[in-house]
């Protein structure tokens, strides 16, 4: 349980709507799901008992009109998954606990232990994904924008990929993987104006083109394009880059401007996704989710499906 905490710190399983409003992500033993008024859950118990809750919500771009403007809107809808994500995740944490462990008392120990778990799994995503494959780059393009950037991009990539397929490998997070497939299949069952059944939702894929992991690929390439505009200003007009800290520094402060750019490609993507090339363009991400989502069985369609009618 606490791998798939520390994982989601690395890895959130970003997912934001456009055509049906509704969002979701995997949960521990469960699903959660985010409509257009309300964020539910639906988790499973040790015992099998299915624990459905939903409360309301109002984001922050229908309290603020400005901040729907195109790339604000998606750096605060990455905001609001994160939190939110995070929120919902460490209560399936808490329902998907066995009773014994909850009888001993160490539920706020586990809890703290957990927080920690987020840091430092957050800390070590910083490093491996952001100033590592800038430190590869720098030996080879040191004072360049377009080259350094592309290098540190692919690098990028390649850690991300070999950080998907290692995970992979855990049996809790197959467990969590078959739950984001039983998302996806939920998902794309209510997009269809279907009902909710396990006869509906059975032969769908589980490969939504507007998933985290196609959101965070993207993250990857819009990285690679950004940063070396960025680069090619702050070197034409300021100087070269004294280390690969201080070029770090620059591109961390650009990560949510790096979320609106890619927010707004993934809801066109969505939007074109049968009109070439965008189809090519989204292949990629369908792809690396044959990592993160797995098929699910009939339960976890039924929790996915729970929560989505709970949401709505």
């Amino acid at each position: 349980m606490k791998k798939i905490i520390y994982v989601f710190g690395i890895l959130p399983f970003f997912l934001s709507a456009k055509k049906s409003k509704v969002g979701g992500q995997a949960l521990i033993e469960g699903v959660m799901m985010r409509g257009k008024q309300k964020i539910s859950l639906a988790v499973r118990k040790p015992d099998g008992e299915m624990v459905v809750e939903s409360e309301p919500y109002v984001s922050l771009m229908k309290k603020f009109k400005i901040l729907k403007t195109p790339v604000v809107r998606g750096a605060i809808s990455l905001y609001e998954s994160l939190v939110v994500g995070y929120k919902t995740l460490m209560r399936s944490a808490e329902i998907a606990m066995p009773e014994e462990q909850k009888s001993k008392g160490n539920s706020s120990k586990e809890t703290f232990s957990m927080i920690i778990g987020m840091i430092v799994a957050f800390a070590i995503a910083i490093g491996l994904f952001m100033y590592l494959p800038m430190l590869v780059a720098q030996f080879f393009f040191k004072n360049t924008a377009l080259s350094f950037n592309f290098v540190a991009g692919g690098v990028r990539i390649v850690l991300f990929i070999l950080y998907l397929l290692s995970i992979s490998f855990w049996k809790d997070m197959r467990r969590f993987f078959e739950y984001h497939g039983a998302e996806h299949k939920a998902i794309f069952t209510f997009e269809d104006e279907k009902e909710l059944t396990l006869e509906n939702m059975r032969p769908y894929k589980t490969l939504h083109p507007r998933c985290g992991t196609s959101f965070l690929f993207l993250v990857a390439l819009v990285c690679i394009f950004l940063f070396s505009i960025i680069d090619a200003l702050v070197m034409h007009f300021v100087g070269p880059y004294p280390n690969v800290l201080s070029r770090f520094f620059v591109h961390i402060l650009l990560i949510p401007l790096v979320g609106g750019f890619s927010f707004e490609v993934l809801r066109l993507s969505d939007r074109y996704q049968h009109v070439f090339p965008i189809s090519l363009l989204i292949k990629p991400g369908l792809w690396l989710q044959l990592i993160t989502t797995k098929q699910p069985d009939d339960k976890q369609l039924e929790t996915a499906s729970a929560a989505l009618k709970a949401a709505i």
